[in-house]
């Protein structure tokens, strides 16, 4: 999904390849993704609204904490500095919707 997303943000500097890019960095992080069974199991039969706040939540959470502990390595592969919703260049929170659905759809993978 990280490729795709870079790669549509080619569009914005009108990169006709489509560029996306990501870091190995991200294979440990997006797989953190499966401690959030048991919080999907834990939320059956809950509203939409209030599995994908849940799981916003959770995932801004992992992105926090892993975005700061590589960052004071000097390691992390993403930088939200410039955005004007972000927390210490670690996350943004204008993706919060995009979190709202990704936790969603992780939830629609995990639980078939």
């Amino acid at each position: 999904m990280e490729i795709f997303w870079t790669g549509l943000h080619a569009l914005r500097v009108r990169n006709p390849k489509l560029t996306g890019n990501s870091s190995l960095w991200m294979f440990p992080i997006y797989g953190s993704a499966a401690f959030l069974a048991p919080v999907m199991n834990h939320m059956k039969g809950k509203s939409v609204l209030r599995r994908g706040l849940v799981y916003m939540t959770c995932i801004f959470g992992g992105e926090y904490i892993s975005g700061l502990l590589l960052k004071r390595r000097g390691m992390c592969p993403w930088d939200y500095s410039k955005s004007p919703l972000q927390c210490q260049g670690v996350i943004r929170l204008d993706y919060a919707p995009v979190w709202f659905l990704v936790g969603l759809f992780y939830e629609r993978l995990l639980t078939r």
